[in-house]
């Protein structure tokens, strides 16, 4: 059997690349059995039949990460080393879609980057950057970039610096400049692409689906390090896959504070002597500026405030989410 890492995926198709032969090479494997386990990072051992392969088994995985569909969270990326988060001043970023992010992030236990886009639009970016200030005060990298005037730019080359050898996962919504990253970072972006959809024929279909980049492509295979993986679809991620009672340790704000809670098992929803509820900070909850009637609008004797109402927002709604029965 011969070793080699998943790049792509279509339905069964998986296209594996070994580094074997000059220059190595890539072919479509299809899975052993009915069930596919496999995904874009994986480390795979196959054997050929005939002009193509099929997958024996599937190497371990230092971590896993998720998406979500209508009923389940489901796995697609895994043996990561970073999470990017990207996002933007305009148009303006959701802070529930950045907090899910950055839950799954802390579940695989894959440290994470948020670097806000557009750094050029002044007042929108410092807007931008000041709703980010609770997230740097939790200790999260937060790195100012500017896409628009191309790789020569001194924040696209920290960025570069910083993904040095890492397979990154790069995560963002719609219009935050992901496709520029990508083909700043990794010229050969759209060639990889092209070959991808020409292998798995499967077409204009795979911009849905998650890719494997080498951003040093020019390297033989055997010395490539640098690796960019793309998945579009930020809006379905999804984090089914967490219990509910484990959410408050994913979320650092509330994890400072959690063990100090009267009740060992508190949910931090409603208990009493609950140091999580004493440590948000008053303010409007609602995205429409409204408070909510059942979120503390006024601090109990405890520590110093560091829990903001959105954030507070968030872990009610998520926690009631992960509260849910399965839909299947």
């Amino acid at each position: 059997m011969s070793s080699g890492l998943v790049v792509a995926s279509h339905g069964r198709h998986l296209l594996v690349e070994s580094p074997e032969g000059p220059g190595g090479q890539r072919l479509i494997c299809h899975p052993r059995g009915k069930k596919n386990d496999a995904v874009v990072g994986d480390r795979v051992r196959w054997s050929p039949t005939g002009d193509e392969g099929s997958v024996e088994a599937i190497e371990p995985r230092r971590n896993l990460f998720y998406r979500q569909d209508e009923l389940r969270s489901k796995s697609f990326a895994a043996n990561i080393d970073l999470v990017l988060i990207l996002i933007a001043a305009e148009p303006e970023f959701s802070e529930s879609q950045l907090a899910r992010a950055l839950i799954a992030a802390e579940a695989a236990g894959i440290a994470p980057l948020i670097a806000l886009n557009k750094s050029d639009l002044t007042e929108a970016h410092a807007r931008a950057w000041e709703r980010l200030a609770a997230y740097r005060r939790m200790g999260y990298p937060v790195l100012p970039l500017n896409l628009k005037h191309g790789a020569g730019q001194d924040s696209v080359v920290t960025l570069r610096q910083r993904l040095q050898g890492l397979a990154t996962l790069v995560l963002g919504p719609s219009g935050a400049g992901k496709s520029t990253l990508i083909n700043l970072l990794a010229p050969g972006a759209q060639a990889q692409t092209g070959d991808i959809s020409s292998a798995l024929n499967s077409g204009k279909h795979t911009t849905t689906h998650t890719r494997w980049y080498w951003v040093d492509q020019d390297a033989e295979p055997k010395a490539r390090r640098t690796a960019l993986i793309d998945s579009p679809g930020f809006q379905e991620f999804g984090l089914r896959h967490i219990e509910a009672p484990q959410l408050a340790g994913l979320m650092p704000d509330l994890r400072a504070h959690a063990s100090a809670c009267r009740f060992y098992n508190c949910t931090h929803l409603h208990e009493p002597g609950c140091a999580v509820i004493a440590a948000v900070e008053p303010g409007p909850a609602l995205a429409d500026g409204r408070l909510s009637t059942d979120e503390p609008t006024q601090r109990e004797v405890g520590p110093e405030p560091s829990v903001t109402s959105s954030r507070y927002r968030i872990y009610r709604e998520l926690h009631a989410e992960l509260s849910m029965p399965p839909r299947y």
